[in-house]
């Protein structure tokens, strides 16, 4: 894992892309201590990771979304 401070970040971007295509994570310092403040990770690896439960109704109750369903947003914010 590579770490860059923000500054270098910024001057440094296509280099952290390069990165973070190859499959790298990235960790970003802050201020004179350095402090890890955040972890950039490869967009597949994030993708992979998004697994929602149902909390207490895990294996009790599920859901589905059909690739038809729309709604306006007029419709959703008069729930």
């Amino acid at each position: 894992m590579k770490t860059f401070q923000v500054g270098e970040l910024k001057s440094k971007f296509s280099q952290v892309l390069e990165y973070l295509k190859n499959g790298e994570e990235v960790t970003i310092s802050f201020g004179k201590k350095k402090e890890k403040v955040a972890v950039i990770v490869p967009y597949a690896k994030y993708k992979k990771s998004i697994k929602r439960k149902l909390g207490i109704l895990k294996n009790k109750a599920s859901f589905e979304i059909h690739a038809d369903f729309t709604i306006t947003d007029e419709e959703l914010l008069q729930l």
